[in-house]
């Protein structure tokens, strides 16, 4: 089973607040596969990584970069595209949530002043708990990252 946590931003957007979990898990020497739920979040998110300013580096590719094997970040729309065989998987409000089985660790990442995107993030938590994956709540505190629950 793998571990997810539920991040659930409050108090900055996912373009701000993925860029500090990638450097983490890059840290970590780790790779990522980053799902997007379309292709206008997957071109921002791509920019926005080259351009974060921290980490300053983080180095990661998509379908249309020449060698996405050896890329320790991939952004994709799917998670079966796995090129480097990542072990994190990134959900981005809930997309590839379903392959979490197959990912040692899972983010899943939702907007937390968005109902609809609360309501979702909360039937994929029974869904997860109902397989039996270990589960974890993170919310955005003024100090950072805060596991409750």
């Amino acid at each position: 089973m793998s571990q997810i946590g539920f991040y659930h931003l409050t108090r900055s957007d996912l373009f701000a607040a993925l860029p500090a979990l990638l450097g983490r898990t890059l840290a970590a020497n780790e790779t990522a596969l980053v799902v997007c739920p379309d292709d206008v979040t997957l071109r921002m998110l791509d920019e926005r990584l080259w351009t974060c300013a921290s980490p300053d580096w983080l180095p990661h590719g998509t379908r249309a970069t020449p060698h996405p094997e050896w890329q320790p970040v991939f952004l994709t729309l799917t998670a079966e595209e796995n090129p480097a065989g990542a072990r994190f998987l990134f959900c981005v409000n809930g997309a590839g949530a379903g392959a979490a089985g197959g990912f040692t660790r899972v983010f899943d990442l939702f907007d937390g002043n968005d109902p609809d995107a609360v309501a979702a993030a909360r039937g994929r938590w029974k869904a997860a708990k109902e397989a039996g994956h270990e589960l974890a709540y993170w919310k955005q505190e003024e100090s950072g990252w805060v596991k409750a629950g």
